[in-house]
């Protein structure tokens, strides 16, 4: 179905303060911008900001809704004859082989990660992002899998691929954030990739697999 105009132009205007505020943060840091700031700078009224933003800290992880399903999306998506976890395993390669900004891989990451890093209202908004995360991979699974409202493993598997992701990107954070190379933590975080892999127990590793045929 093609986007409406009012479709457009409210995507449009939440794009521009979301980039319009992020400019800022970047420049000042999180906790020194006020929402009255960021209007004046997008040349809105605080209520529009406020009507497309609840809170301050939506404005800078604005896409904490497709990062909340993205594992999901992954475990859905998978290969016949792929589990849970393979599926999981092979789109992260993929954004690491690729040098993707999705996992961080991107010059300039490093100023992103300093503005959450030195505000503590936004390490606990990522914190709620991840226990999301979790929540909506456990459901995932349980449905995928067909498991019965006591069956422990959905949420336990959810778990194990969930550090999985958020190990490795935590890695690529703080290596981005101490001035390496993209390409460079790249190759790293492919090894770091594997060594997970080889943690991993054969139940998750085999969870949920989809049918061959």
């Amino acid at each position: 179905m093609a986007e409406g105009l009012r479709e457009r132009k409210k995507r449009q205007t939440r794009q521009h303060l979301s980039d319009v505020a992020t400019a800022l943060f970047l420049e000042r840091g999180f906790d020194a911008v006020t929402i009255a700031e960021i209007a004046q700078a997008a040349e809105v009224s605080v209520n529009t900001v406020y009507n497309y933003f609840p809170a301050k800290e939506d404005l800078f992880l604005d896409r904490s809704s497709d990062v909340v399903g993205l594992l999901s999306r992954y475990v859905r998506g998978r290969h016949r004859g792929e589990s849970a976890a393979d599926a999981v395993l092979r789109e992260l390669r993929i954004q690491v082989e690729s040098v993707s900004s999705t996992v961080g891989l991107i010059e300039g990451y490093e100023r992103f990660m300093r503005v959450v890093h030195e505000a503590d209202s936004l390490k606990a908004r990522h914190w709620y992002i991840q226990q999301d995360a979790l929540v909506h991979l456990e459901t995932t699974l349980r449905e995928e899998a067909g498991a019965g409202p006591g069956d422990p493993l959905p949420l336990l598997v959810a778990g194990q691929l969930s550090w999985v992701h958020s190990t490795l990107l935590g890695h690529i954070g703080r290596e981005m954030v101490a001035g390496r190379k993209p390409a460079e933590v790249s190759r790293e975080a492919l090894v770091l990739l594997d060594e997970m892999e080889d943690v991993l127990g054969d139940k998750v590793l085999n969870y949920a697999r989809r049918a061959a045929e």
